[in-house]
């Protein structure tokens, strides 16, 4: 049962990922203290999580995908990740040292926690947001959203997708290559996941990769200022209010080490998207059909912010006006990892600047 009283906090912090556990490190550093600790006249802040335990979404990724090939992993701010075995699962690694960072600081992250809906208090520009939760309602001066992408996966619609007879699942659900042994798999998607998983199922399976368009590949390694270039890339449509769009549509195909890897065992052959699913298979835009057994959507993900509807920030082109990872439109909400925050470089930037801006609007409320 949800309190008669919303607590009043400071400093909701929706989301224990990347970016919310730096938002947290970073309020901690200026002085907010978790609201089970506070003393009166102290600020405060709160970090709830959807997940039962630490690790944002590095705990529900596949078990193949190893610390050697983890795509842009960069420490929290003030602990470093802790040295790992290469060949070990990072599911295993990552969330423990997640764990360890929450403790190790204090920040008192209250799990599991659904956020339903944030909304205004009332109509004063000043006033406080309601976080309505299954778990009470907290009334806030400022609310850092991070609630990420992990938990909306992308499915393309395509026409007779549900006569397929056999089996559809998105890299959100994957597992191993295992389960697909001695089978045809159709793999959809351009991005890093697809790639790395048409290498990784090719060594037991027959695939067939498609993507929409034809990859453009860049001989640069996808390194530290590559992805800086995208983030900057995403920068001007999220101000705009467009939706971010992603990586690979700002920066293009780089080479991998799993993509030079198919590529020499002549596996990463692109074919054009086909045109309808059919009972055993795809149909091609020439007319020819492929048999499958398998389709895996290897499509993308989409921002968890269908919370943040009562506010009504999104634009008539389905994004939200963000500049420098706070709302232009509600200026006490910030989006972190969202747009040009998602990569986990942008995430402990944003998390440091919403506090900032935070900290100078809380002294401007005070004044």
């Amino acid at each position: 049962m949800e309190p008669v009283d919303p607590a009043p906090v400071d400093v909701v912090v929706i989301g224990a990922g990347q970016a919310g556990l730096s938002a947290a490190y970073h309020l901690q550093r200026r002085g907010f203290v978790p609201l089970g600790r506070a003393a009166a006249g102290e600020q405060t802040f709160v970090v709830l999580d959807a997940n039962p335990r630490p690790g944002g979404a590095w705990q529900h990724r596949w078990s193949s995908l190893r610390m050697a090939t983890v795509n842009g992993i960069h420490e929290l701010p003030g602990f470093a990740v802790p040295p790992a075995d290469p060949t070990a699962a990072s599911r295993d690694i990552l969330p423990a040292y997640f764990a360890e960072y929450e403790e190790r600081f204090a920040l008192d992250v209250l799990r599991p926690v659904s956020v339903r809906a944030v909304r205004r208090a009332d109509d004063d520009p000043a006033g406080r947001l309601l976080v309505e939760t299954d778990r009470g309602t907290w009334a806030s001066r400022f609310v850092v959203n991070a609630t990420g992408t992990w938990t909306r996966p992308f499915w393309p619609r395509y026409p007779g997708q549900e006569r397929f007879l056999g089996r559809q699942l998105h890299v959100a659900d994957y597992v191993s290559a295992d389960e697909f042994r001695g089978e045809r798999v159709v793999i959809v998607g351009a991005g890093v996941s697809g790639v790395q998983l048409l290498d990784e199922i090719s060594h037991v399976a027959d695939t067939f990769w498609v993507t929409r368009r034809e990859p453009e590949w860049i001989e640069d390694d996808f390194d530290i200022p590559a992805r800086v270039a995208a983030i900057a890339g995403v920068e001007d449509r999220v101000r705009r209010g467009l939706p971010p769009g992603s990586v690979i549509s700002v920066t293009g195909m780089h080479w991998t080490p799993w993509a030079r890897a198919a590529q020499r065992r002549g596996v990463l052959v692109r074919h054009p998207m086909f045109s309808t699913i059919e009972e055993h298979g795809v149909r091609m835009p020439d007319g020819t059909f492929e048999p499958a057994d398998v389709i895996l959507w290897a499509t993308g993900f989409r921002p968890a912010l269908d919370h943040l509807a009562p506010l009504r920030l999104r634009t008539p082109d389905g994004g939200f006006r963000v500049e420098n990872g706070r709302s232009l439109d509600e200026p006490r909400l910030f989006l972190i990892g969202y747009g040009p925050s998602q990569s986990t470089v942008g995430a402990n930037r944003a998390g440091r600047d919403a506090v900032r801006a935070i900290v100078a609007g809380s002294a401007a409320l005070a004044a």
